[in-house]
Protein backbone atom coordinates (compact mmCIF):
# COMPACT_ATOMS: atom_id res chain seq x y z
CA UNK A 1 0.00 0.00 0.00
CA UNK A 2 1.01 3.23 -1.00
CA UNK A 3 0.07 6.35 0.59
CA UNK A 4 0.88 9.67 -0.63
CA UNK A 5 0.66 12.42 1.99
CA UNK A 6 -1.57 15.72 1.06
CA UNK A 7 -0.87 18.94 2.32
CA UNK A 8 -3.71 21.12 2.83
CA UNK A 9 -3.19 25.03 3.48
CA UNK A 10 -5.71 26.64 4.90
CA UNK A 11 -5.52 30.54 4.62
CA UNK A 12 -6.87 31.78 8.13
CA UNK A 13 -8.61 34.61 6.40
CA UNK A 14 -11.06 32.67 3.87
CA UNK A 15 -12.13 30.46 7.35
CA UNK A 16 -12.83 33.60 8.91
CA UNK A 17 -14.82 34.97 6.19
CA UNK A 18 -16.80 31.97 5.84
CA UNK A 19 -17.02 31.66 9.36
CA UNK A 20 -18.35 34.99 9.28
CA UNK A 21 -20.79 34.82 6.23
CA UNK A 22 -22.20 31.39 7.59
CA UNK A 23 -23.14 33.20 10.70
CA UNK A 24 -24.83 35.83 8.75
CA UNK A 25 -26.98 33.60 6.33
CA UNK A 26 -28.21 31.38 9.72
CA UNK A 27 -29.11 34.82 11.30
CA UNK A 28 -31.14 35.90 8.47
CA UNK A 29 -32.79 32.26 8.04
CA UNK A 30 -33.47 32.83 11.69
CA UNK A 31 -34.60 35.97 11.18
CA UNK A 32 -37.02 35.40 8.42
CA UNK A 33 -38.22 32.55 10.23
CA UNK A 34 -39.45 34.83 13.48
CA UNK A 35 -41.11 37.52 11.54
CA UNK A 36 -43.22 35.01 8.95
CA UNK A 37 -44.26 32.62 11.56
CA UNK A 38 -47.55 33.52 13.26
CA UNK A 39 -48.45 34.62 16.42
CA UNK A 40 -48.80 32.14 19.32
CA UNK A 41 -47.98 33.91 22.07
CA UNK A 42 -51.57 33.47 23.93
CA UNK A 43 -53.30 36.62 23.23
CA UNK A 44 -56.67 35.88 21.91
CA UNK A 45 -58.86 38.81 21.13
CA UNK A 46 -61.98 38.15 23.03
CA UNK A 47 -64.67 40.46 21.31
CA UNK A 48 -67.30 40.98 23.52
CA UNK A 49 -71.05 40.04 21.97
CA UNK A 50 -73.38 43.06 22.22
CA UNK A 51 -77.02 43.40 21.47
CA UNK A 52 -77.35 45.53 18.55
CA UNK A 53 -78.79 49.00 18.51
CA UNK A 54 -78.16 52.58 20.12
CA UNK A 55 -77.90 53.02 23.48
CA UNK A 56 -77.22 56.29 25.73
CA UNK A 57 -75.75 56.61 29.02
CA UNK A 58 -75.86 60.52 30.48
CA UNK A 59 -73.55 62.98 32.58
CA UNK A 60 -73.32 66.07 33.44
CA UNK A 61 -70.76 68.66 32.67
CA UNK A 62 -71.29 71.70 35.80
CA UNK A 63 -75.21 71.32 35.39
CA UNK A 64 -75.72 70.72 31.82
CA UNK A 65 -76.68 66.87 31.04
CA UNK A 66 -74.69 65.48 27.99
CA UNK A 67 -75.73 62.32 26.53
CA UNK A 68 -73.23 59.67 25.16
CA UNK A 69 -74.50 58.12 22.07
CA UNK A 70 -72.82 54.37 21.79
CA UNK A 71 -73.99 52.82 17.99
CA UNK A 72 -72.60 48.88 18.41
CA UNK A 73 -73.98 45.66 16.44
CA UNK A 74 -73.38 42.17 17.18
CA UNK A 75 -69.48 42.22 17.85
CA UNK A 76 -68.31 45.27 17.30
CA UNK A 77 -68.71 49.37 18.17
CA UNK A 78 -69.59 51.25 15.26
CA UNK A 79 -69.82 54.88 16.95
CA UNK A 80 -69.66 57.27 19.65
CA UNK A 81 -70.41 60.32 19.64
CA UNK A 82 -72.54 63.25 22.00
CA UNK A 83 -76.06 62.92 21.04
CA UNK A 84 -77.36 66.55 22.70
CA UNK A 85 -73.88 68.85 22.32
CA UNK A 86 -75.06 72.59 21.37
CA UNK A 87 -72.80 75.56 20.38
CA UNK A 88 -73.09 76.99 24.04
CA UNK A 89 -71.74 73.63 25.30
CA UNK A 90 -68.68 73.62 23.21
CA UNK A 91 -68.09 77.16 23.89
CA UNK A 92 -68.16 76.70 27.51
CA UNK A 93 -66.34 73.41 27.62
CA UNK A 94 -63.80 73.64 24.24
CA UNK A 95 -62.28 70.41 25.38
CA UNK A 96 -65.06 67.67 25.66
CA UNK A 97 -65.87 67.28 21.97
CA UNK A 98 -62.04 66.52 21.22
CA UNK A 99 -62.03 64.32 23.91
CA UNK A 100 -64.44 62.45 22.71
CA UNK A 101 -63.13 62.09 19.22
CA UNK A 102 -59.93 60.96 20.71
CA UNK A 103 -61.89 58.51 23.05
CA UNK A 104 -64.20 57.32 20.49
CA UNK A 105 -61.51 56.71 17.94
CA UNK A 106 -59.00 54.74 20.15
CA UNK A 107 -62.25 52.64 21.71
CA UNK A 108 -63.45 51.82 17.74
CA UNK A 109 -60.07 51.01 17.27
CA UNK A 110 -59.53 48.81 20.03
CA UNK A 111 -62.87 47.19 20.02
CA UNK A 112 -62.55 47.25 24.04
CA UNK A 113 -62.97 50.42 26.77
CA UNK A 114 -60.02 49.13 28.45
CA UNK A 115 -56.07 50.69 28.37
CA UNK A 116 -57.51 53.73 26.98
CA UNK A 117 -54.76 56.65 27.05
CA UNK A 118 -56.36 60.03 27.88
CA UNK A 119 -54.62 63.73 27.11
CA UNK A 120 -52.87 65.51 30.05
CA UNK A 121 -54.73 68.61 29.72
CA UNK A 122 -58.20 67.09 29.72
CA UNK A 123 -57.82 64.09 32.11
CA UNK A 124 -61.05 65.10 34.16
CA UNK A 125 -62.57 65.57 30.96
CA UNK A 126 -61.66 62.26 29.26
CA UNK A 127 -62.16 59.97 32.54
CA UNK A 128 -65.69 61.66 32.98
CA UNK A 129 -66.13 60.62 29.09
CA UNK A 130 -65.09 57.19 29.52
CA UNK A 131 -67.22 56.09 32.56
CA UNK A 132 -70.28 57.73 30.45
CA UNK A 133 -69.34 55.29 27.58
CA UNK A 134 -68.63 52.39 29.92
CA UNK A 135 -71.94 52.71 31.27
CA UNK A 136 -73.69 53.10 27.93
CA UNK A 137 -71.51 49.62 26.92
CA UNK A 138 -72.46 47.55 30.08
CA UNK A 139 -76.48 48.23 28.83
CA UNK A 140 -75.25 47.30 25.50
CA UNK A 141 -73.87 43.87 26.43
CA UNK A 142 -75.81 40.76 25.67
CA UNK A 143 -76.92 38.15 28.48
Amino acid sequence: MSSKTRIVVFHMKEIIYTAIFAALGILLVLLLIFMFLPDHSGKKQTSKEYTPGIYTASMTLNNTPLEVEVSVDKNHINSIRFSNLDESVETMYPLVQPAMEEIAGQIIETQSADQIKSGEDDSYTSNLILDTIQKALKKAEAD
